[in-house]
């Protein structure tokens, strides 16, 4: 139970309820900047006033597993949008591999005929993460669903998300919790298109020249920060390189690198349950890793959202660590041995980069507890001030600008 509403909260409330107890409506809009307690705010209306049980009646989803974890972590079971709406089905096939037949599994993914029976509402956060196509899948099912996002926050990289820019209510009061927090603060300027001058926002937030920064600060910052966030791919491989010179790292990942995943691949799961796939935006670690063949590895990744690693060998193309670009196409084959050197089938080839630095797009839907951010906002243009306010946003408790 939430001890203070705000008067933002308490209007949301009350309209959410009409909605779904009156209205025919399918889809209502959820909108709110960031400080302003959505999640909280859903919690309470989804369990308390419209007595609904989340995994039972109420099904709370996001776009990524990463994203789903913040809603865990406040209490809220959540799977990803993906799980929900997809079945997955093995197909069997034959492919040619150094010119003779090999049969493949493929894991395929359909959309649901329809979903359990007992889901009489669907909770979709971070939605400003999905766009119009993916949501035209959800709404077949005929549930009534509230969308929740930040509409200041960038849009989706592919397609459009049109909903979010009119929001059946818009939350916009900071709650208490958050009062007084630099980091809100600094987004809500950003938001507005205002210059955030240099200088110290208390001990939490920070806007520092990046070319006055002295050496050993820089790598002091650069290796306490949870993340590294900047917007153009020269930076990004920049400190990618630097990081991996603090830490002693040199030629190929080795066991400990952090790596993003770059390419969705449907077919592998992070964990032993099968909930989470290895989809574009995963970041981890390596755990051990070795070596065969012409720009190929094989590691042992775990997701740092989870506690458990890969149920599967993880193999990936090492071609973008080699030359800066990847030695095999998407989607060929190479076949799989056992220890007998026996065939087994075959595997398809995962995609990683370095993750010390990511860009602005892949942070999205994540929440790190402590990030420093190259402000390279000015290559945004017109979305300048939403690409500003997502960095920022990605920070929970300590936020090193850089410009």
């Amino acid at each position: 139970m939430i001890a203070e509403l705000t008067a933002d909260q308490t209007a949301a409330d009350k309209s959410i309820a009409d909605w779904y107890k009156n209205s025919t409506r399918q889809v209502y809009v959820l909108a709110g900047l960031a400080g302003t307690g959505k999640t909280t705010l859903l919690r309470h209306t989804v369990c308390e006033t419209l007595g609904l049980v989340p995994d039972k009646s109420a099904a709370f989803v996001t776009p990524t597993g990463k994203a789903a974890t913040v809603l865990i972590r406040g209490g809220i079971p959540a799977t990803t949008l993906h799980r929900l709406i997809y079945q997955a089905m093995t197909e069997e096939s034959e492919t040619l591999i150094n010119g003779k037949p090999v049969k493949v599994e493929r894991l395929v993914f359909r959309r649901r005929e329809s979903i359990d029976k007992a889901i009489k509402l669907i909770v979709l956060d971070e939605f400003s993460m999905v766009s119009d196509e993916v949501l035209s899948d959800i709404l077949r099912f005929g549930v009534k669903m509230i969308v929740c996002g930040d509409n200041a926050q960038l849009p989706p990289v592919e397609g459009m998300n049109s909903f979010l820019s009119q929001p059946d209510i818009c939350l916009k009061t900071i709650v208490r919790q958050q009062e007084g927090n630099p980091i809100i603060r600094l987004a809500r300027d950003a938001m507005e298109g205002k210059y955030i001058p240099y200088g110290n926002y208390g001990d939490r937030a920070f806007v520092l020249s990046a070319r006055r920064l002295k050496p050993e600060y820089r790598k002091k910052y650069f290796l306490k920060a949870e993340q590294i966030i900047c917007g153009i791919n020269r930076t990004r491989a920049k400190i990618n390189d630097e990081m991996r010179g603090y830490l002693n790292f040199h030629g190929l990942p080795q066991k400990g690198e952090k790596l993003i995943c770059t390419l969705n691949n449907w077919e592998q799961f992070i964990d032993e349950d099968a909930r989470y796939n290895m989809v574009n935006g995963i970041i981890g670690y390596v755990r051990e890793v070795k070596y065969e063949g012409e720009s190929m590895g094989f590691m042992t990744f775990r997701a740092d959202f989870m506690e458990e690693d890969c149920p599967e060998i993880v193999p990936f193309d090492t071609g973008i660590f080699e030359n800066g670009a990847y030695r095999y196409r998407h989607g060929d084959y190479f076949e799989r041995f056992d220890e007998d050197g026996n065939a087994t089938g075959a595997f398809t080839l995962n995609r990683f980069e370095y993750g010390y630095c990511i860009s602005c797009h892949k942070a999205q839907g994540s929440e790190f507890d402590s990030a420093v951010v190259f402000d390279e906002s000015y290559a945004f243009k017109e979305d300048r001030a939403r690409w500003l306010y997502t960095a920022i946003t990605r920070a929970k408790n300590k936020l090193i600008i850089l410009r």
